[in-house]
């Protein structure tokens, strides 16, 4: 994923601490297994002014103003901030496919639930955490002219004249596998040559596996 060698992104900044994988995508959404077509309900109690449930035209649907994801200014947003313990609840992979299939490509706080936090690497999103002071700054610039640098080849967030915010961490693997674009399955093709060739060898050793 060449896009983070510099990626350039408006924010979207839900001010908001404990938010919960059930705040993300509610449960009433969770019936299909596929990735896709979770991004019209995400944050669904807060978006919208009516009760939302599966199957429904969301482009009818009254939209609360008042919430961030619905103003003009950051339509568009593929770097969601937040606060305190972003993720938490269940271990629902469900809610890092409603970021996603809503543009969001990477998710900056200063803290995360650890299931939450695997599960973005898991499907290639990028969770970064940063100091409460970093947050406020982020939270200061998308009042403002709202643009963020993510440089992950570097690990460092730079404002719109490219100048540094602040260096991150994150661990050599996880980073590998988002820069390369790589999830679970995409980790295990990269042996394929391997996993056949041991296939191969257990078919000679223990050929009854197989019948």
């Amino acid at each position: 994923m060449n896009e983070y060698t510099i990626h350039q992104a408006k924010m979207l900044p839900l001010d908001r601490a404990n938010v919960d994988t059930d705040q993300i995508i509610p449960k009433q959404f969770l019936k299909s297994i596929k990735k896709s077509g979770f991004g019209p309900n995400l944050f669904d109690s807060w978006r919208y002014l009516d009760t939302g449930y599966p199957g429904q035209d969301n482009s009818i649907r009254p939209l609360n103003n008042e919430f961030v994801m619905n103003k003009k200014k950051f339509l568009g947003s593929e770097v969601l901030i937040a606060k305190d313990n972003f993720g938490c609840g269940s271990s629902r992979e469900h809610a890092v496919w409603a970021l996603q299939d809503s543009g969001i490509k990477s998710v900056i706080a200063p803290s995360f639930a650890d299931i939450f936090f695997n599960n973005c690497f898991k499907n290639g999103l990028l969770a970064i955490e940063v100091s409460d002071e970093v947050i406020n700054k982020l939270f200061e610039l998308s009042e403002s002219e709202n643009i963020v640098n993510i440089d992950l080849e570097n690990q460092a967030l730079l404002d719109i004249n490219e100048k540094l915010i602040c260096n991150f961490e994150i661990e050599p693997f996880r980073k590998k596998c988002v820069l390369e674009g790589l999830d679970d399955i995409g980790i295990s093709l990269q042996y394929s040559q391997e996993i056949k060739a041991f296939e191969e060898g257990l078919k000679q050793k223990s050929p009854w596996i197989f019948r």
